[in-house]
């Protein structure tokens, strides 16, 4: 497919860099024509010098062919602006914006623009890699209101149906499980699975709410499952 980068820094470069490795074509903008050194040699995409939200320089950098565009330029206001200048004059669907602000991010995302929040996809992937045994989510999504954590199974929960974990936690608000492994073999969650002792789940919990419900697991469920 071809790709419209917007804003050739670290992350724009490294970005264009990869999806022409995995096979795709890309068009890459910035204002800065010195901001091209980034890009690896031998780099075959398109290179325009200008603001990313010029229609004009967008069409050079191929958007009316594009499956896609990332907005990473520096700037918030900017990349909003080219998300929505590729999402409503172009049509383009699959469009992300880089923000900083992650009150910006949230309006931006219930306006149907996916966004990534710099500061709170940077702080979760720090903390687990300097404390990875403090339970931090594996992933957590742009909003930060869902996480996806790693959890192994109490022996007390061996026996119980898998989908018995499901809700727990604050006023049952909900866990989701997404997958289970045992013994070294990962399988998508069936909720009328039988848990065993040392299982691992991956869980969709919402962010808020992850406190609950790892207080909830280490408690003994009753004879159905639930507290």
């Amino acid at each position: 497919m071809h790709v419209v980068v917007v804003g050739c820094g670290r992350v724009g470069s490294g970005l264009a860099q990869q999806l022409t490795g995995a096979g795709h074509t890309v068009g890459i903008v910035d204002r800065r024509a010195e901001a091209f050194e980034k890009l690896p040699e031998g780099f075959d995409g398109i290179r325009v010098v200008g603001v990313g939200f010029d229609r004009d320089r967008l069409v050079a950098a191929g958007i009316e062919r594009a499956d896609a565009l990332a907005a990473v330029t520096s700037g918030d206001n900017s990349n909003i602006l080219i998300a929505r200048v590729a999402r409503e004059a172009f049509g383009i669907e699959r469009v992300a914006a880089r923000i900083y602000d992650p009150k910006r991010a949230v309006i931006y995302e219930r306006l149907g623009i996916p966004t990534i929040a710099t500061v709170q996809w940077t702080t979760e992937r720090v903390l687990r890699r300097l404390v990875p045994d403090a339970g931090a989510p594996a992933w957590i999504d742009p909003t930060a209101a869902i996480s996806l954590v790693e959890r192994t199974i109490p022996a007390h929960w061996a026996g119980k149906p898998l989908g018995a974990i499901e809700g727990l936690g604050r006023d049952g608000a909900g866990a989701r499980v997404v997958s289970l492994s045992r013994l070294g073999q990962a399988s998508i969650a069936d909720p009328g699975q039988a848990l065993q002792d040392g299982d691992t789940l991956w869980v969709a919990v919402p962010t808020a709410d992850i406190t609950s419900f790892d207080d909830a697991l280490t408690l003994v469920p009753t004879a159905g499952g639930h507290h």
